[in-house]
């Protein structure tokens, strides 16, 4: 696995360094060589965030953590990717073409969880630009809104982070 380490209004120790990917070597086993983790960690008063982004053959696992302390997060921050690793294992299997792998570990103690789609709707997916969709996402009080871009012809999904800014979801072509 390929690590990127970025920090964000904080300067990283080497020490940290190490200890990242000494806990990401956790996952080894389970994904490719070839795949991508960024490792960014922020300083917002006081408080450190870490968040791990995961790719790999187009699947995404991420995790962000906050806590007093850098360790801490980062702690937090690979137990909630434990988390989600075991909960998509029988995905990850497939996606990697593997019989079985273990994943018994501290992370992994929650049981497996069934998937259970509880509502399904459809809608005219209507053409739009980006600022168009927000200000319809607005008006329905949603935190997310799927249109179709005016500009590319792909569908996209506009969404409210939890910053209060806006982002845009787009296909990779």
């Amino acid at each position: 696995m390929n690590i990127t380490i970025v920090g964000r209004k904080v300067n990283l120790r080497e020490n940290f360094k190490v200890l990242v990917q000494r806990k990401l070597a956790k996952f080894d086993r389970i994904f490719d060589t070839d795949a991508e983790a960024t490792v960014t960690v922020t300083l917002e008063r006081n408080r450190q965030t870490v968040e791990i982004t995961i790719k790999q053959r187009g699947m995404i696992y991420r995790a962000e953590a906050s806590a007093p302390e850098m360790n801490e997060a980062l702690d937090d921050v690979v137990a909630a990717l434990g988390r989600q690793i075991r909960k998509n294992k029988t995905r990850l299997e497939r996606a990697k073409k593997v019989q079985q792998f273990d994943l018994t570990d501290e992370y992994y103690d929650e049981p497996d969880e069934e998937i259970e789609i509880a509502k399904r709707k459809t809608f005219f997916v209507k053409t739009m630009t980006v600022e168009e969709a927000i200000l319809q996402m607005n008006l329905l009080g949603h935190t997310f809104f799927m249109f179709r871009d005016d500009a590319s012809g792909e569908i996209n999904v506009v969404y409210k982070r939890n910053d209060g800014k806006y982002g845009v979801l787009e296909p990779e072509t």
